[in-house]
């Protein structure tokens, strides 16, 4: 046994005419299952968390107190069709695009605070 043996796995030399290893169905089978995996795990729920938000927007109405993906929190006053102006305290009024909503808040929520 030489010292290099243990750094670098010596090599043997297969035998003339050995049947090769495994089958190539455990090739396509792997693969197919990972993508599976990650469809399941990754995929399927960002699809139904779109869905949800889609909904969300498409329910908004004026009157409404939201919170943007900013953290600014704000009645809707008015809608176009892809912006919505927020008024964020008296008088004072910003405009944000319709995706960035990120929730909804129950009635009576902002005077409370």
């Amino acid at each position: 046994m030489n010292l290099l043996d243990l750094l670098i796995a010596p090599a043997h030399a297969q035998a003339a005419g050995a049947a090769p290893q495994g089958g190539g169905l455990s090739f396509l089978i792997m693969p197919i299952v990972l993508i599976a995996i990650m469809y399941f795990l990754m995929i399927r729920p960002q699809m139904k968390r779109q869905k949800e938000h889609r909904g969300m927007l498409e329910k908004l109405a004026v009157g409404d107190e939201v919170i943007t993906n900013g953290g600014i929190a704000g009645v809707v006053r008015a809608m176009g069709e892809s912006f919505i102006s927020v008024e964020i305290a008296d008088r004072v009024e910003i405009r944000v695009q319709k995706g960035a909503i990120a929730n909804v808040l129950p009635k009576g929520t902002l005077k409370a605070a």
